[in-house]
């Protein structure tokens, strides 16, 4: 559950009064743009993607004008543009308009759970505007910090200090990071960055004005939803499939889903962020979606999570993967009850499929869950293959793709014999 730009961005750096640039939506008028780029004397035109989807400006998707008709073709350009990243498409949605703001110095900030302390930690560099991954070790301060005290103006000081940062900047940015550490905090976030934080200078006195966002919520934290942000707004696409399992949200149980490839021959639901990431990676082309069910769905949730994934994916299905990690609190016999009766739930709806299941899993109750797959998937007559916690995940994944080429040679036949499917 993602935020990228500043059209929603916008929105919850108000809450915490954090200076801003000026930004409006697609729904702003000719004459609106006309005064926008006579008041800023330049504005910047960024297609609205749902997600995080970055490397915007690396792709050519930001335009920079100073003028209507420059202005009206760079919406025209952006408002439906397309970018993809990885094996990932995206489209957008409509388009920002954005006031430029003139400054000599840029500032790259973020909150996020840091692993290697078991703590949050802020990050802070003044060469900002730049991919982090490409600042030297020397030029970035992460300072881990107390949650229980937050993010104070003295971590901020202390860290630029450290780095050199001008001393004309540092005062305003000690007043004002920390209450970004509010928004983090009260709403129920993973990470929070911005990217840049340009400093506009007013007669020698420095203001910081966020000009990028991003941010992502932890879906089991319900802090989040104090926000009252539209369910579309973490969909990846319009698909029916993600529509229909983002209505599922709820406190207990994930379901984040979206479509790597609507002609892929391997369902995959996982569970467990470490296990999708793996997984997502090694099937590629191969799967038709990318999952993440952990947090210990109840039965219900997770049948009828079952229910529209199998009906939207399982006529095309070579190989049904059922993967995951070892859980420690997830009741892994509830989850494959659930899933084994939405399999019985789709042959008796929609007439046996022919295909493989692949099990890979750890946890609370696995035996007692595997034993009841076991038996749905006897009595439907499907071939499958269970392997336990012991099981190296990667060897997993490449023993569903063996079986996803065994089928697509010959294999289709031998198990379409074995259900008496002409």
């Amino acid at each position: 559950m993602q935020i990228t730009g500043m059209l929603w961005g916008r929105k919850l750096l108000d809450l915490v009064e954090f200076p801003r640039s000026d930004v409006r939506g697609p729904e702003i008028s000719v004459d609106e743009i006309k005064k926008m780029i006579e008041k800023h004397g330049e504005i910047f035109i960024k297609p609205v993607f749902k997600g995080g989807v970055g490397k915007k400006g690396k792709s050519g998707l930001i335009g920079r004008v100073n003028n209507l008709a420059d202005a009206l073709k760079e919406k025209e350009r952006l408002y439906f543009a397309k970018h993809q990243v990885g094996d990932t498409i995206s489209k957008s949605d409509g388009v920002t308009f954005e006031g430029g703001v003139p400054a000599d110095h840029e500032i790259y900030f973020s909150i996020s759970d840091n692993t290697e302390f078991r703590a949050p930690a802020m990050t802070i560099t003044h060469h900002g505007g730049v991919e982090i991954e490409e600042l030297p070790a020397d030029k970035l301060a992460v300072v881990p910090f107390d949650p229980l005290t937050g993010l104070k103006a003295f971590h901020v000081s202390n860290a630029l200090m450290k780095l050199g940062a001008p001393t004309e900047i540092i005062s305003s940015l000690v007043q004002n990071l920390p209450k970004l550490w509010d928004l983090y905090n009260n709403y129920g976030m993973l990470m929070l960055e911005l990217n840049p934080i340009r400093m506009a200078n007013n007669k020698g006195r420095f203001t910081p004005v966020a000009c990028d966002f991003k941010c992502a919520f932890d879906q089991d934290d319900p802090a989040w939803k104090r926000l009252h942000l539209p369910e579309h707004l973490f969909t990846y696409d319009d698909s029916e499939f993600e529509q229909e399992i983002n209505q599922l949200r709820t406190y207990q149980g994930q379901s984040d889903v979206y479509v790597i490839n609507d002609q892929g021959s391997i369902t995959a639901p996982t569970f467990g962020g470490g296990a999708n990431a793996m997984v997502t990676e090694l099937l590629g082309e191969d799967a038709t979606i990318s999952s993440d069910f952990g947090g210990n769905p109840p039965y219900v949730k997770m049948n009828e999570i079952s229910k529209i994934t199998f009906k939207h994916w399982m006529k095309q299905t070579n190989v049904l993967f059922i993967i995951g990690g070892k859980a420690n609190n997830t009741d892994i016999y509830e989850t494959f009850r659930a899933m084994a009766d939405g399999i019985k739930w789709y042959f008796q709806n929609y007439g046996p499929h022919p295909m493989f299941v692949v099990v890979g899993r750890g946890g609370p109750n696995l035996i007692r869950g595997m034993a009841y797959m076991r038996d749905t998937l006897d009595s439907l007559g499907l071939p499958y293959r269970f392997f336990g916690h012991d099981s190296a995940m990667s060897e997993v994944v490449n023993y569903a793709r063996a079986i996803n080429k065994w089928i697509i040679n010959g294999g289709r036949d031998q198990i379409k014999k074995n259900l008496n499917i002409k």
